[in-house]
């Protein structure tokens, strides 16, 4: 049977409507369309104690997203991301709760398989075949996985030092990828140029109203992890941003349905300093981030040198409190290395920025003591280059045992 609870979609800048169930990319504003929903029923619809029943990922919030039919659900066996908290490092820094929220678990190995599922089951509904994207690696990752398992084509497009992993991983996964000299708008450029000559589907970060509703479904699971309450400070690591959009979008929409009140976690928007364009905008009191020149950092995920979607994350960062702030690539690493051997946690680059933004953030008075924070760690780290090990062991010759006391 055929329900969803939209109304309707809605220009993120003009408020100007959009006809639900049909094809849409941007506004005529050139800005992202926000789904809304028909609240009342939708809570009508669905109770808490109902929805802890279930064990589908993040289908399982299926009345607060826009897929109406079952059949063009399209999963690889998500699941319920979990949290994990770091006690070490909690009682060496003399913090609150620190929990790492462990994206890494879903399908392709991070949390762009919430946004491209979304994505390529409403393209699925729309009857498109053919799905194009720029990306920095794990986003084309989860395109070529979800539009293969939903019988489309991708054709996607990376700046040329993607790292190997994530190239060979869309390829093999039937995406049809290409490098690019240049980096993510670069690629963009390209994808949007394609649409009329070739006549596949943009589904680039925001272009589309649909993979913001997936990555909501971050904000739905961590107010269901913790109760029904919220977490003091998020720290996100930002690109686009999508994440941290639907986030906020998911809590408003918790709390018109009554399921949780009205405070809000403040939202940390997290940037390398080499390539930080929220967090200049943020700084200088402005609602618009110019494009970054020369963008260059570790964290290729965060390396997007301009947003369409940044007047929405400064608006949530402003309205929650938070800040936005960049680290250092050597900070970012340091992090990194600091989380697995002190937790056992690998994080990647851009989940390693996040505890380094903590860590700088308590340090400076930004974050209290008492506060209970969220790390996002957006992907696992095994699909990162990682420091080469030497140690050896020749089995022809006396161990030198001295080495292991």
């Amino acid at each position: 049977m055929k329900k969803t609870f939209i109304l309707h979609l809605e220009c993120s800048l003009t408020g100007k409507r959009y006809e639900a169930g049909c094809v849409h990319g941007l506004s005529e504003a050139g800005r992202p369309l926000l789904v809304r929903y028909d609240l009342d029923a939708l809570a009508a619809a669905i109770s808490k104690e109902e929805l802890a029943q279930r064990t589908e990922g993040f289908w399982r919030y299926r009345e607060f997203l826009p897929v109406a039919r079952a059949k063009d659900r399209v999963s690889l066996g998500e699941v319920v991301t979990p949290l994990i908290r770091t006690p070490r490092i909690e009682q060496r820094l003399d913090s609150g709760e620190i929990f790492v929220k462990d994206e890494g678990r879903l399908p392709t190995g991070s949390f762009k398989a919430r946004g491209l599922a979304l994505a390529v089951a409403m393209a699925k509904e729309f009857g498109l075949t053919h799905l194009a994207m720029p990306t920095n690696g794990n986003s084309g990752a989860a395109l070529a996985a979800y539009a293969s398992r939903a019988g489309m084509r991708s054709t996607i497009f990376c700046p040329d030092d993607t790292p190997p992993v994530n190239v060979e991983e869309i390829a093999l996964q039937g995406g049809d990828i290409y490098r690019v000299n240049g980096l993510i708008n670069d690629c963009g450029k390209i994808v949007g140029e394609g649409k009329e000559k070739v006549g596949w589907f943009d589904v680039s970060t925001l272009k589309e109203p649909y993979r913001i509703e997936g990555k909501k479904t971050m904000g739905l699971e961590l107010a269901e992890q913790f109760g029904w309450e919220l977490p003091d400070v998020i720290f996100y690591p930002t690109g686009g941003g999508t994440g941290l959009i639907g986030m906020w979008k998911a809590f408003d929409e918790l709390q018109k349905i009554g399921w949780i009140g009205s405070r809000r976690p403040r939202m940390v928007a997290v940037q390398a300093t080499g390539c930080a364009p929220i967090v200049r905008a943020w700084e200088k009191g402005e609602e618009h981030a110019p494009l970054w020149e020369n963008a260059a950092t570790l964290a290729a995920g965060i390396r997007v040198p301009i947003a369409v979607g940044d007047f929405l994350i400064i608006r949530a960062v402003r309205e929650s409190g938070g800040f936005a702030i960049a680290v250092d690539d050597d900070d970012i690493i340091d992090a990194q290395a600091e989380m697995a051997r002190e937790e056992g946690l690998l994080l990647c680059p851009e989940g390693a920025a996040t505890y380094a933004a903590y860590r700088q953030s308590l340090a400076d008075g930004r974050v209290s003591r008492k506060d209970r924070v969220i790390l996002f760690n957006c992907a696992t780290g095994l699909k990162y280059p990682m420091p080469k090990t030497e140690k050896f062991i020749d089995r022809t010759k006396p161990v030198d045992w001295e080495q292991f006391a």
